[in-house]
């Protein structure tokens, strides 16, 4: 959707018309879906940071007697779940719709984190977070589909900044939680905490709108007409927003992404999105064992994994209004460098007063700048294939986010010299800064 200079008031319907409490606008229109998306998002963040933050937990618990290598494997599965959810559900989303495929995640993954919580075995913890990552992993790209369609074309950036900012503030959740209960409560009070997100499907139900350029572009005149009516928008400047042409065969936003216009574009985004979900998920599973293992205490490691999260969604904001003013991928590839950098130079195990700037440059360069490539690619692409090319990269990305707590597994059971462990994903974060340069700029005046 289009504000400011696609969106206009129905000036032909007048205020007799609508009742004068009824009176919305499209700015309201666009904080309701920010806000409802923000808030699934905030689930999957807490995802994130919790894993992280029981894993020490996991591995000291007796009675599984888990390896580094089962741990890392563990994290996968959610990881692998989300891969397939990216794919199949931001699919469906094109075909079906994006408000009750979000709805559905949503409900779904609460209730299997509450599962979690009761799981007998390793191999039942494994299963319940494969099935709890088909959903989640279907709601990101479903969130910043919606969430770019009903913002104004010169603030698309920052407001999927505001609404994915719910992803490191859910993982900041998780960590801050851990450091209060986890001691006394243990890993499993942890994830019944999980469950909660159930109470926001209500909050969906009654607030978030369908698609609008989704309905229009199924032919369901009736259902965009009433909430252009509601929050005074001209339907006509939606089916003229999207100045590319949509398709009638629903299939056709899967190749389009294979198609010769876009195969090379989709091929970047990615190798991309591999390696900076490898930097993600490998760092916020594996941050606090690495730096016990370079000689810190846990608890200093679980406030290094807080200000992982806490400047990623602090940069991500800034990260957001940087890219609406000068371009997404020049501010995507700084980002990425700047974190390579910086996770090098953790290797020279630096004093406080350099490493937490550095684990701070770190979190902006991995999770906050990974809302702004999700942006970039939901922005690319026409709207009828949005939530296929963001879902189908995601599913890529969940690829490498499932290779990095098996490659720190991995690393950390070799026994190798702990700055091998930085300099792996210091180079993850390098051919991220690289792949996403060289996506053809052609259509860069449509972002």
């Amino acid at each position: 959707m289009r504000n400011n200079e696609n969106l206009s008031i129905h000036e032909e319907r007048g205020s007799s018309a609508i009742p004068q409490k009824s009176i919305r606008t499209p700015q309201t229109l666009t904080a309701i879906v920010v806000v409802c998306c923000f808030l699934t998002i905030m689930a999957e963040g807490y995802d994130l940071g919790i894993y992280g933050a029981v894993i020490s937990s996991l591995l000291a618990d007796k009675a599984w007697t888990l390896t580094p290598v089962q741990a890392g494997l563990i994290g996968s599965y959610a990881l692998i779940g989300m891969m397939l959810g990216n794919v199949l559900v931001g699919t469906i989303s094109d075909i079906i719709g994006r408000k009750w495929s979000l709805i559905t995640c949503l409900a779904i993954f609460s209730v299997t984190m509450g599962l979690c919580a009761i799981a007998t075995s390793p191999e039942m913890l494994g299963i319940f977070r494969f099935v709890g990552g088909v959903a989640l992993g279907g709601a990101m790209p479903i969130a910043t589909a919606m969430t770019i369609e009903f913002s104004s074309p010169h603030r698309r950036s920052l407001m999927n900044a505001i609404m994915f900012s719910g992803y490191p503030i859910g993982g900041v959740l998780g960590v801050m939680l851990s450091m209060f209960f986890l001691d006394d409560y243990g890993w499993r009070f942890l994830f019944w905490l999980g469950l909660t997100p159930i109470i926001i499907v209500p909050i969906l139900i009654w607030k978030l709108p369908e698609s609008l350029n989704y309905l229009v572009a199924r032919n369901r005149r009736t259902e965009a007409e009433a909430i252009c009516m509601r929050y005074q928008i001209d339907l006509s400047a939606v089916q003229k927003s999207d100045g590319r042409t949509e398709t009638k065969s629903k299939w056709n936003a899967v190749s389009l992404i294979f198609s010769k216009l876009y195969i090379r574009t989709t091929a970047f985004f990615w190798l991309t999105f591999f390696m900076g979900l490898l930097l993600v998920y490998g760092l916020s599973t594996w941050l606090p064992k690495m730096m016990v293992q370079a000689g810190y205490p846990l608890g200093s490691s679980l406030a290094l994994l807080l200000m992982l999260n806490f400047t990623s969604a602090i940069g991500a904001l800034g990260a957001g209004a940087a890219a609406d003013r000068w371009g997404s991928k020049r501010v995507i590839s700084i980002a990425y460098f700047a974190a390579a950098v910086s996770i090098a130079l953790l290797s020279l195990k630096p004093p406080a007063l350099l490493l937490y700037p550095l684990i701070g440059i770190a979190g902006i360069g991995s999770t906050g700048i990974l809302i702004i490539l999700s942006a970039y690619i939901t922005k690319y692409f026409p709207t009828h294939a949005r939530g296929t090319a963001l879902g189908w990269a995601s599913g890529i990305g969940r690829i490498g986010a499932s290779c990095g707590p098996i490659l720190g597994g991995l690393l950390l059971s070799w026994e190798l010299d702990i700055n091998v462990n930085f300099y792996i994903f210091a180079l993850a974060a390098l051919i991220a800064s690289i792949s996403i340069l060289l996506i053809p700029v052609e259509k860069d005046r449509l972002i």
